[in-house]
């Protein structure tokens, strides 16, 4: 059976041959990993892996926080057109500057009064590490931390004002192709053993419900490591009061098209649930600390009456991403 990885990297290919956001001299086969690959763009041309309309603004953020683009070269996004990164500041970039449409988008799953700027008058922030370094990751490696790269980082975070008056920001997980093996992260390349770096916020006053653990080596299989790393740092947040937050959670955003994303890798935590998501859900002591949504629920309904103002992004998500509006 066809894995969503397959599907897409055919489905991108497609785009980049037919459609009118894509160059006549990108639609060269790229080079990855060595290899040349049809989709991929020509590194020269990864800019335009980007929607049109963000490609600059887009690039000048990311040079001006000095933010990690994976796999990317010469201060250009991956030029892989399957990329993950890239499809979240496609899908989130656009709402940096619309507080009424992000509102809009978020209000079916938050108590929204009004969104707020998290930083230099952006509704939206990437590759987000927090203020401090509250996991104490800077020891685990050389040099400083650089947001997308060597610390844990949230693809995204955004912040609003609740209807009930508090304040919230949401560190965003953001999932496209991704899929994971059974392999344990527990031991890094380096050899180091990564449970030394977190078992101060694992023994310390931990968001996570470890009577339901075999054991700590469990959570160290994709995706419950990223998973670990973000409620950690979000529970972190919260504590300082970063930005003035009073709460501070994890949304994950991934495809219900992607089954292969669903799959439990780590032994232990097989019976936890039906899905990675799931299980995690099932770990978190607060449940509003942690949600887990479709990226077709908050996206494949979008109407062009409803976004005037962006029009042409709806359309190139459409035509991008055609997954996105295929019933569930």
């Amino acid at each position: 059976m066809e894995t969503f990885l397959e599907r897409e990297r055919t489905s991108q290919t497609v785009f980049k041959q037919s459609s009118p956001y894509i160059s006549e001299s990108a639609r060269a086969d790229g080079f990855y990993l060595g290899k040349s690959r049809t989709f991929c763009l020509p590194t020269e041309y990864a800019e335009q892996n980007l929607f049109p309309e963000i490609q600059s603004p887009a690039l000048a953020y990311f040079a001006t926080h000095k933010i990690k683009w994976h796999q990317g070269e010469n201060d250009k996004p991956n030029n892989h057109m399957c990329s993950s990164q890239v499809c979240c500041v496609n899908f989130l970039f656009p709402f940096s500057k619309n507080p009424e449409a992000l509102a809009h988008v978020l209000r079916p799953i938050f108590p929204i009064q009004a969104m707020l700027p998290i930083e230099n008058g952006q509704y939206v922030a990437f590759e987000w590490i927090g203020e401090k370094d509250y996991l104490c990751e800077k020891g685990a490696h050389s040099g400083p931390r650089t947001r997308g790269a060597n610390c844990t980082s949230a693809d995204s975070a955004v912040m609003f004002q609740r209807t009930d008056g508090r304040k919230q920001i949401v560190l965003i997980e953001w999932k496209y192709t991704e899929s994971y093996g059974e392999s344990s992260l527990k031991i890094s390349k380096s050899g180091r053993n990564r449970t030394s770096i977190y078992n101060h916020l694992f023994i310390d006053d931990c968001p996570i419900k470890k009577d339901l653990l075999p054991s700590f080596e469990s959570l160290f299989y994709e995706p419950f490591y990223q998973f670990m790393r973000q409620q950690f740092l979000a529970d972190k947040m919260e504590k300082a009061h970063e930005l003035g937050a009073d709460i501070v959670s994890v949304l994950h955003i991934a495809p219900a098209h992607n089954y292969d994303f669903r799959k439990i890798t780590s032994p232990d935590l097989q019976e936890l649930g039906d899905s990675a998501t799931q299980v995690w859900k099932s770990l978190v002591k607060n449940p509003d600390s942690f949600i887990s949504i479709y990226t077709e629920q908050l996206f494949g309904n979008l109407s062009l009456k409803e976004l005037p103002e962006m029009n042409t992004w709806v359309e190139y998500i459409q035509a991008r991403y055609t997954w996105i509006r295929e019933p569930l």
